[in-house]
């Protein structure tokens, strides 16, 4: 039986998932907030090498992404990104010219707003693209842990009969692991990319026993879910 939380989780995973690339901390949140409370999965970083770090870790519908961003820009992230990937882009920038426009356009972004801009027109905006786009999706195939087995598609471990519902909180931190097993991740990108940049690196240290007391026969010294000196953690999995 699928727990309250696994329900929850299935329900966030049917809403499109964005990806809010901003250096500033007050729009970002604000943006992240508004759509969430409009429909969508809102998850946030403050700059392009945060964003690939995520966009390795999770699958997205679309990012919106601010052009004057320090370091790598907004259209040199976009440019890359679309060497490699059709994922769609929505630009934001304070330049409001003509000729911005086209410049963001020409990088292979699907749309351009300038700021200030009403929060409604950026969702009516992204629900446009997200039209035009066929939705498909890809997911982390069933992994053993130990004697269990992983499914990330119903947020759940399994063995025999036995079956253990993950909360969100444990479900994404694991996602994570599992999407660079093998690797070291540390606290610091794990936090971003789990989105628990308020809660700080210690969320990631409760969340990591906890999910030890799911598969690992003895949290003590963990086989699977490993703390790696000076590194983060490191989760192993076996194929099926």
């Amino acid at each position: 039986m699928i727990g309250e939380n696994s329900k929850k989780a299935e329900f966030l995973a049917e809403q499109p998932h964005i990806l809010v690339v901003d250096d500033d901390d007050r729009i970002r949140d604000l943006v992240a907030r508004y759509l969430t409370e409009h429909g969508f999965v809102a998850a946030t970083v403050p700059g392009a090498a945060e964003a690939r770090l995520a966009l390795e870790a999770f699958t997205f519908d679309a990012l919106v992404v601010d052009v004057m961003m320090p370091g790598e820009t907004g259209l040199e992230f976009t440019r890359t990104l679309r060497a490699e990937s059709d994922l769609p882009v929505l630009l934001l920038t304070a330049l409001g010219e003509s000729e911005d426009r086209i410049n963001g356009l020409e990088t292979g972004a699907d749309d351009y707003l300038a700021k200030p801009f009403e929060p409604r027109e950026l969702v009516l905006r992204l629900q446009a693209i997200l039209r035009r786009r066929p939705q498909v999706k890809t997911s982390l195939q069933p992994m053993r842990i130990g004697e269990w087995v992983y499914h990330p598609d119903e947020n759940t471990l399994s063995r025999d009969n036995e079956v253990q519902s993950l909360t969100t909180a444990e479900a994404t931190l694991l996602r994570v692991l599992a999407s660079r097993a093998g690797q070291a991740i540390s606290r610091e990108d794990l936090s971003r990319l789990c989105n628990m940049d308020d809660s700080g690196e210690r969320t990631i240290d409760v969340q990591v026993t906890r999910l030890r007391r799911k598969f690992e026969a003895d949290t003590r010294t963990p086989r699977y879910l490993q703390t790696v000196r000076g590194k983060g953690y490191l989760l192993r999995v076996e194929g099926l």
